[in-house]
Formats: C-alpha cells, structure tokens, sequence
C-alpha cells in the first residue's frame, strides 16, 4: 500500500489530538466521539512543514465552539502567507479514514483516494462541505503531502474567532512540529486571519503560556 503526508495545520497539529482520529476515543471537552482507524498503526514518521498559502479560520464548530482552520491556496490579498503545518506519514487507507472522520463519516466508507489523480489536478472536491477537498501541495521524499480545506471562496467567508481551547491545541502542535518558543507562537497567530482584530494581543498570548504550563504538548 502506497504512503502519503498528511499535512496538519489546525488542532491536529498536535500529535495528541490526531491520536483520536487515528485510535479513537473521546477528546477532553469534546461532545465527539471520534471511531478511530480501522488500522491504528501510529503515523510511520512525523515533520514540521510550511505551506505557501494561509491558514484562515471561519465557520462554527460543534467541537470547539469557535471558528476552526481553514487553508486557502490562494490567499486573499493582505493575508499573511506561509502555513505552519505538520506532516504525519500515513498508508492511503489510513488517510482515507482520516478524511471520512473530518467529513463525520464512519472508516471505511469513503474510498481510498487516488493520488495520482491528485497529483495532476493539484485539487480534487469530495463534496461541499468543511474539510472535504483535497489539496496537494507537493511531494516530500518522493511521497505525495496532502491537506484538506473547505471548497468555499475564502475571500467571501465571515470570519469567525476561534475559542482558546483551540488556540492552545495549536500552540501545542505548533511548539511540538517546529520547536517553536511562546514568542514566535505568538507572532504567527497573531496575524492570521479570525485571530487579527479579533482576538487581544495579550490574552492570545496567555494561551500559549496556559498550553505550555498545563503540559498540554
């Protein structure tokens, strides 16, 4: 079976929660109950990686009660580009459990992707919804990375504030993928958009001193 990256840039940036996706459970605070990989082999290899795009942040989670991370390709002019992500080594089933999860599907019912497909197109939708297209935004080693976003025009999206529980999971993942200290946390998030304008500088970077002292990487 062929491998991929799966490139993380939101709360799964923190190898922790992806954990639930990947063997199942309940997340602490979280009224889901995620089923878990029908192979729950940990990822083979994880790496912090940066997109060229933009991580944005819209819509209102069930989850998180908040706006959660979206990536647009292509930034809307004035957006701040380089997309923090982490990339997890994964089978193609594995990801393909990945994505049924992320579309509120059971494992299994979504097909394996074909990643040639991918690889030519640069884009493919699986359907409307959060978290339903595929991007691909090049290979590492030889071994295609993908990520997945909402097919909706980012420049025509309400932003929406994410909540702190959310903010500390990425400043987990982001501290945990790229080495990164509370300070360079800070000067990333602070100017993405959902955050900028929307979020207190100060509290904002409480949130990274919070994830960090209550050992949540």
């Amino acid at each position: 079976m062929r491998s991929v990256w799966y490139v993380a840039y939101g709360s799964n940036l923190s190898a922790r929660r992806l954990n639930y996706y990947v063997r199942g459970g309940n997340p602490p605070g979280a009224t889901r109950v995620y089923p878990g990989f029908r192979d729950s082999t940990a990822p083979r290899a994880r790496r912090g990686m940066v997109l060229p795009g933009s991580v944005y942040f819209a819509w209102e989670s069930r989850v998180w009660t908040g706006g959660v991370a979206f990536y647009a390709q292509q930034p809307v002019d004035g957006w701040p580009r380089g997309a923090a992500g982490c990339g997890y080594l994964l089978s193609e089933g594995q990801f393909a459990d990945l994505v049924a999860q992320e579309m509120y599907r059971a494992p299994g019912s979504v097909p394996e992707v074909d990643l040639d497909v991918v690889r030519r197109d640069g884009v493919v939708r699986l359907g409307e919804g959060r978290y339903e297209t595929l991007v691909y935004v090049g290979d590492v080693d030889g071994v295609p990375a993908l990520t997945f976003t909402a097919s909706w025009e980012p420049s025509r999206v309400e932003l929406r504030k994410p909540s702190g529980r959310y903010l500390g999971m990425m400043s987990s993942g982001l501290r945990e993928s790229h080495g990164w200290t509370d300070e360079q946390i800070h000067a990333y998030l602070v100017e993405l958009p959902g955050i900028r304008g929307m979020w207190d500088s100060e509290e904002l970077r409480a949130v990274s001193h919070l994830a960090r002292d209550s050992g949540a990487e």
